[in-house]
């Protein structure tokens, strides 16, 4: 598929090696743009409805995490480009899709695209409709410790599991809510079998009770409650794989 793009980079001649870089090796990539500065991307940004931003990290009269806070909600793939590794985490949790360091390598810039090729793609197909899962309602129990012991849940009743430091907060059908001093990983491998899909640091869902996903900074499902929940960038493209 086509990927609407612009670059966003403060250096011309950097641009111009992305720019033809692009040409040659990610033939799917289509530039629309460019911009030297914060000002211009946000023109950029607001005129086009766009697949994938390449972003450097620093620029005049601002940086690349002023700009996505002007933009607000973000329903674009960024693919972070700097000759500085220690904004990495920075980035990370600027949900972005990929980190490309400078000098650019043509094997990661091919990396990165296919990457967001199939973000893109599988956001497509399931934007704007019910999803349905290939991963069928599961038949199974889990246990949960107590003062007094352990209560057993149906994993179906389960909608999603919330972190709560070394707690975890359960979310059941019934609009009832369990604390349990487990932590969410704990419930991440002990529902790995049974349609459950981390989307989060702090979240994991019952796939079965997914009924939309929504383009975003990371974008969102939502489950059959109406609870929204933020997916990550490096969940996105785990969560999809569920459905088709």
């Amino acid at each position: 598929m086509k990927l609407r793009s612009i670059i966003v980079e403060d250096e011309p001649t950097s641009r111009e090696i992305l720019k033809n870089y692009l040409k040659k090796y990610c033939p799917n990539v289509e530039v629309l743009g460019q911009a030297a500065n914060v000002d211009e991307a946000l023109v950029l940004i607001r005129n086009h409805d766009l697949d994938l931003v390449f972003l450097d990290v620093e620029m005049p009269y601002g940086n690349a995490f002023d700009l996505l806070d002007k933009v607000g909600d973000i329903n674009f793939e960024t693919v972070f480009v700097t000759a500085y590794n220690h904004y990495a985490i920075d980035a990370l949790n600027a949900h972005a899709s990929y980190y490309l360091m400078k000098p650019i390598s043509i094997d990661e810039l091919i990396k990165a695209v296919d990457y967001v090729t199939e973000i893109r793609a599988k956001e497509e197909a399931l934007q704007n409709r019910v999803l349905v899962s290939r991963t069928k309602s599961v038949e199974g129990k889990i246990s949960i410790p107590t003062l007094d012991g352990f209560e057993v849940l149906n994993t179906e009743d389960i909608l999603y599991c919330k972190a709560d430091d070394n707690y975890t907060e359960i979310y059941l059908n019934t609009n009832k809510k369990k604390l349990v001093s487990k932590t969410l990983k704990y419930f991440e491998d002990a529902l790995l079998d049974s349609g459950f899909a981390r989307v989060h640091k702090s979240y994991l869902v019952n796939v079965s009770e997914v009924v939309k996903y929504i383009k975003g900074k990371g974008g969102s499902v939502e489950l059959s409650n109406g609870k929204q929940i933020m997916v990550s960038a490096s969940k996105k493209s785990e969560l999809l794989s569920y459905f088709r």
